[in-house]
């Protein structure tokens, strides 16, 4: 599975979320599992989508053919679009679903890990970091991604924001040195996204 993140900056908030319900037309799109998105919860004026397809070939496809068409509703309303795409590695938390049901916030962590460190970091990621994530109460669902050049996506879906504060506070900072996490990514940045249910398709 193909994940796709936009990060963006809205200039004109009305129009912007008027353009964003358009996007209903990537139902029946071929290779199209499901979108979501919303409000970065620190930065107001910042929007995030996540967008799942089966594969590259059907992303691509979509791409050449009806991406423009759906995209003019949003045009003027947002600028520094940042667009990065992820291959589906590994679930955090078993059997996810690109789905946006029952939940509140999503939690999006994008690392860039030193290259002589990805296996730690991947492995780390697999034995310390989902264990205690798909552990924590109102964690859904969530997935590790994969990109070029050593960056990662760590996306999980929680119940509320309050879930996902407690979880932040008790467990993150023991579970950043027992994981070595310091040693293994370059850089790192992450947002906490409120979801608008009205973008969901």
């Amino acid at each position: 599975m193909l994940v796709k993140w936009i990060r963006c900056t809205v200039v004109d908030r009305r129009g912007f979320e008027r353009g964003q319900r358009k996007w209903a037309g990537l139902l029946g799109e071929p290779g199209f599992r499901g979108q979501g998105g919303g409000w970065s919860r620190g930065r107001p004026e910042i929007a995030h989508v996540f967008a799942f397809w089966e594969s590259r070939a059907f992303y691509d496809s979509f791409m050449a053919r009806s991406h423009d068409r759906l995209a003019a509703g949003q045009s003027g309303t947002y600028r520094d679009p940042r667009v990065k795409l992820f291959d589906h590695r590994f679930d955090v938390k078993t059997g996810f679903e690109p789905r946006f049901t029952g939940v509140d916030v999503v939690r999006v962590a994008h690392c860039k890990v030193r290259e002589d460190r990805v296996e730690h970091y991947a492995l780390m990621q697999e034995k310390v970091w989902n264990p205690a994530m798909a552990g924590s109460p109102g964690m859904v669902r969530g997935l590790f991604g994969e990109a070029s050049e050593n960056e990662f996506l760590v996306m999980s879906m929680w119940r509320s924001e309050a879930e996902h504060g407690k979880y932040r506070r008790e467990r993150v900072e023991r579970l950043l040195l027992r994981a070595q996490t310091e040693a293994d990514v370059a850089a790192l940045s992450g947002d906490v996204v409120q979801l608008d249910p009205s973008w969901t398709v």
